[in-house]
């Protein structure tokens, strides 16, 4: 059996090219056109594709109403509590959604945000995992196991944060590391693999 893989809010297809390397059966979803569409990519809703049966569901939704580098603003703009409201609908959904294993990936949230959606099981850096760069990474599982560092290198860089203002800023910052979803794929993969494998053993009565 080869896994279903529906990659989330991606364009760059970072996390779904790596899982597609491994043999996986990936889609990937964004409101934008993939950067370097190597495999099937849906240019639209998220929302109507977590409508279909997925094994695996690896999202990175849009982050601006629930970081944590945000919260000031909701004190002085009204109407960000209402973004809020809805980031964390479209957050929940993907977290609820019909499959065995989900993966959401934001950074750090703030109380109100974590009020609604629920607080994160682990925190990754860039550093961990071969690039020299600072950038808190949170993970919201669901029958996944945490990520284990496969290349702890030095370099505290923040380049992530000191990106010039402009057009451009918000995708910039939002492309995600190599070495991350490598290891993603290879730990996830390998045992999303291992436990569909005794899934159905189980289902076929081989294991009792």
């Amino acid at each position: 059996m080869n896994p279903k893989i529906l990659i989330g809010c991606e364009h760059s297809d970072t996390v779904a090219g790596a899982f597609r390397k491994r043999g996986f059966d990936v889609t990937s979803c964004d409101i934008l056109p993939c950067d370097n569409q190597r495999g099937n990519h849906f240019q639209g809703d998220l929302l109507e594709l977590l409508k279909q049966p997925w094994d695996v569901i690896i999202a990175h939704p849009e982050c601006t109403y629930v970081c944590n580098s945000g919260v000031k603003h909701l004190h002085t703009d009204i109407g960000r509590w209402f973004a809020l409201h809805d980031a964390c609908q479209f957050f929940s959904s993907i977290k609820n959604a019909q499959a065995d294993f989900v993966a959401i990936e934001n950074p750090i949230p703030h109380k109100y945000a974590v009020a609604q959606i629920g607080k994160y099981q682990q925190i990754i850096q860039p550093w961990q995992f071969g690039h020299g760069e600072i950038k808190a990474t949170c993970f919201w599982l669901k029958n996944l196991p945490p990520l284990i560092p496969t290349n702890i290198v030095d370099g505290r860089n923040d380049s992530c944060h000191r990106q010039s203002p402009g057009p451009n800023r918000g995708y910039f910052r939002s492309i995600f590391y190599p070495g991350v979803s490598d290891a993603m794929a290879e730990q996830w993969g390998s045992y999303i693999l291992e436990s569909l494998k005794t899934k159905n053993n189980k289902q076929r009565g081989v294991i009792k």
